[in-house]
């Protein structure tokens, strides 16, 4: 399947999405929360009129573009889900660091076809770094990235978006084990960890609680990448809420058998 129209598509999504958010996240970098009408969810997790408006900016411009396609919002819901293409969208995943001034946050965008994602973007605007994964390769900024060759957790930089559902999910006591395993064990989370392994600039990356939007573009990225990304129990990452293994190949299996 020639997958270049799609692709450059993404791309747009991606860049739209950045320069409509770049200015709610220089709200926040001014401690202006006010301006950034944080809200919070049924279960507490904040979301801010910047998430509702940047996921509506671009279901239009899906609809307008690819008018047959499907649709999966965080913050918007679901339209024609059982279409052969549907796009994912996550706004804002990571909305506790853009709403605190800290820059580990992105766009999330995918395209699945018959259920199965075949692309994914991570965007972060500020940065200005824009990673593109097709399941054959990802590229950083138009350059293409792998993730490292790091074999052991003794060597590994391990990363997670937060201790306090790494505990809830394992029990405090067996991940603060895990985590000290790790060479460098660190919460750079959100979206932006799953960016830093496919970039070689981590090794691994666990997250004990993920929706459909959270995951979806990170397999095609992982996996481009030369990584490998999994649940917990090492079945497909993306068919339902999930936990979620993001390794260097070398690394995987023994990142599962420790998660076990």
């Amino acid at each position: 399947m020639d997958l270049s129209v799609y692709r450059n598509f993404l791309a747009e999504l991606a860049y739209a999405s950045g320069k409509f958010l770049k200015p709610y996240f220089a709200r926040g970098l001014a401690n202006d929360l006010s301006a950034l009408a944080v809200e919070h969810k049924a279960d507490q997790s904040p979301v801010t009129e910047a998430d509702r408006d940047a996921e509506a900016l671009l279901r239009q411009k899906i609809k307008t573009q690819f008018p047959a396609h499907g649709i999966i919002g965080e913050e918007h819901g679901t339209e024609r889900d059982g279409a052969d293409f549907v796009w994912v969208l996550d706004p804002i995943d990571g909305t506790k660091s853009f709403i605190s001034g800290v820059p580990l946050w992105g766009t999330l965008i995918a395209l699945l076809h018959n259920g199965a994602p075949i692309l994914g973007a991570i965007h972060q605007p500020t940065l200005g770094q824009l990673l593109i994964g097709d399941g054959q390769s990802a590229e950083l900024n138009g350059r293409r990235v792998r993730t490292r060759t790091t074999t052991t957790l003794a060597e590994a930089t391990l990363l997670t978006s937060d201790t306090v559902n790494l505990d809830a999910r394992m029990g405090a006591a067996r991940a603060s084990a895990l985590l000290g395993r790790a060479r460098i064990a660190r919460t750079w989370g959100d979206c932006y960890g799953y960016l830093l392994v496919a970039t070689g600039q981590a090794d691994a990356m666990l997250d004990p609680i993920m929706n459909p939007w959270d995951i979806a573009a990170l397999v095609p990225i992982i996996r481009g990448a030369g990584g490998v990304i999994s649940d917990w129990t090492g079945g497909a990452a993306h068919r339902a809420d999930t936990t979620v293994a993001a390794a260097t190949a070398e690394l995987h299996a023994t990142l599962l058998t420790a998660l076990s």
